[in-house]
């Protein structure tokens, strides 16, 4: 005689004309044996057991693939993705992978990133990056600060001769950046004595001013014994001073 058994699905006696399923103990109507998950039927389905009960091989696969980062839908095997610093948190599919800005794929394409979104070539520039002062166009890579503003390296030049300044001594006059031999020539003034253009350059020099004019300190000397006058009382003439004591003896 048949025993009969109920099903743990719907608590209904199996019948003997019905065909059962028995998993780890438990039986089953055929119909009644299905994937927690799609409720297809696993009478000849490949299934895995979990706490929540038993699945079909596909939902299994879904519930265990990694995540998109941005849809956040299941990964599965064998499908396009991008994995990104090689994180599972930078795992995404092929078709996500997009432009945080515009949304255009990128995935085949070089990207920048800030902070934790990403971003094609052009809207990285667009949105973040520095503006060349003279050029008005993006600055990619390097470049030169002056003033707090930023230049390219070949934008930054001497506004006398356009050599460029990035990486040599330069220095400025009224806003405009000057190379030394063009700051020498075109802007500095030049020494009474001695007609060379008076600058910080080389060694420090003091520098003195008598009436209307600039000298250096070495040569703003005693006409006739030589000897420096600065910081002493002279005596001049249109052309010419003197130290007191030379003075006398005129």
């Amino acid at each position: 005689m048949r025993t009969v058994f109920t099903c743990t699905e719907y608590r209904h006696p199996i019948g003997i004309d019905s065909k059962e399923l028995q998993h780890k103990g438990p039986y089953w109507h055929a119909d009644c044996f299905r994937c927690y998950k799609c409720y297809k039927s696993l009478a000849k389905e490949a299934f895995s057991a979990k706490e929540d009960g038993t699945i079909c091989g596909k939902c299994s696969s879904r519930e265990d693939a990694p995540r998109c980062h941005t849809c956040y839908k299941s990964i599965l095997a064998g499908s396009e993705n991008v994995e990104y610093k090689g994180e599972a948190r930078g795992l995404r599919h092929e078709d996500c992978f997009t432009c945080f800005h515009c949304k255009k794929n990128i995935a085949l394409k070089s990207f920048l990133t800030k902070g934790t979104d990403i971003y094609c070539n052009l809207c990285h520039e667009k949105k973040f990056a520095r503006i060349c002062v003279s050029f008005n166009q993006a600055l990619t890579t390097g470049g030169v600060n002056y003033q707090e503003q930023p230049w390219h390296s070949e934008c930054f030049v001497c506004s006398s001769c356009q050599k460029p300044l990035a990486g040599t001594r330069f220095t400025s006059h009224e806003e405009k950046a000057f190379c030394v031999d063009c700051y020498k020539t075109t802007v500095a003034k030049k020494g009474s004595g001695c007609q060379n253009p008076i600058t910080g350059f080389g060694k420090a020099t003091n520098v003195v001013n008598y009436e209307g004019s600039s000298w250096h300190e070495y040569c703003f000397n005693c006409k006739k014994c030589s000897l420096s006058v600065a910081n002493k009382c002279i005596v001049a003439n249109p052309r010419d001073n003197f130290c007191s004591e030379c003075a006398k003896k005129l």
